[in-house]
């Protein structure tokens, strides 16, 4: 039996006695001990393959460029970044804009605000919407990295990848999805047409908050490694299963309010 044919054997048999992953999880572990990290092996493993919990904040920080690729700089990079963290939050304890009080996902707002030039006169300024959905991400991404320094570090890369890389895509998002719908499911287009829902779905909430508050983090965690590592079109599919999954129920609504109001509140099992 060839190698391949034995590998073709043992994830049949692994899949088959539960154990589903096994061998994609032993092909990235090979990939994670080369000396130079292969960017765009990780990006097409993270395309194919759920990233398993134990490798998800290595690769995601690899792949958003927290982490070089050669892993004998990574601790050094690292120490870096946590004094980088260390004095971005020093300083707006100084002007205090943040306490010891503040809620953990404010304080990365008012860092990643800082850090980007958008740090409002005053605290008490009201959120603008990119402020909101940066939240909303933040919140989402606290339940899944459990180090504060890891964490900013991967929301303040997420976001900017979405504000500069997908950039001209996620705009085109709402069309996309309105075609892969009428492929999928024309009647139920038609409803959403007739109800003139289709330009009131919840697009901030799909496609600039990528699904956080939406999603379960099980399934989140999965939409996000395909973000992560090169693909916003992840995002219309997602939506697009919504739209089939609760099929019965939208069908069954016949104005824009409550079919929003419904979509906005779905967590998908």
């Amino acid at each position: 039996m060839t190698e391949d044919s034995q590998r073709n054997f043992r994830s049949v048999y692994y899949e088959k006695v539960g154990f589903r992953g096994v061998e994609e999880k032993k092909s990235l572990e090979i990939l994670l001990k080369d000396d130079r990290l292969d960017i765009e092996k990780l990006c097409t493993f993270s395309q194919r393959f759920p990233l398993p919990s134990m490798y998800r904040a290595l690769v995601w920080k690899v792949l958003l460029g927290i982490l070089p690729p050669h892993h004998e700089s990574h601790a050094k990079v690292m120490m870096y970044r946590k004094e980088q963290y260390s004095d971005v939050l020093h300083a707006l304890k100084v002007i205090r804009f943040v306490s010891d009080a503040t809620p953990q996902v404010e304080v990365y707002l008012r860092m990643y605000q800082l850090e980007s030039g958008k740090l409002p006169r005053n605290s008490s300024f009201p959120l603008e919407p990119e402020d909101e959905a940066f939240l909303a991400i933040a919140k989402a991404m606290e339940e899944m990295v459990e180090d504060s320094v890891d964490c900013y570090w991967i929301i303040r890369c997420f976001v900017n990848q979405l504000n500069t890389k997908y950039r001209d895509s996620l705009p085109q998002l709402p069309k996309a999805f309105e075609q892969y719908l009428n492929l999928e499911d024309s009647r139920l287009l038609t409803h959403l047409k007739m109800c003139s829902a289709v330009s009131k779905l919840p697009y901030d909430l799909w496609f600039k908050r990528c699904f956080a508050g939406c999603l379960p983090e099980s399934s989140l965690q999965r939409v996000w490694d395909k973000v992560v590592s090169g693909s916003c079109k992840i995002l219309v599919f997602v939506a697009v299963e919504i739209l089939l999954t609760f099929k019965i129920k939208v069908m069954a609504l016949n104005n824009t309010e409550k079919i929003t109001k419904f979509l906005e509140n779905v967590s998908v099992l």
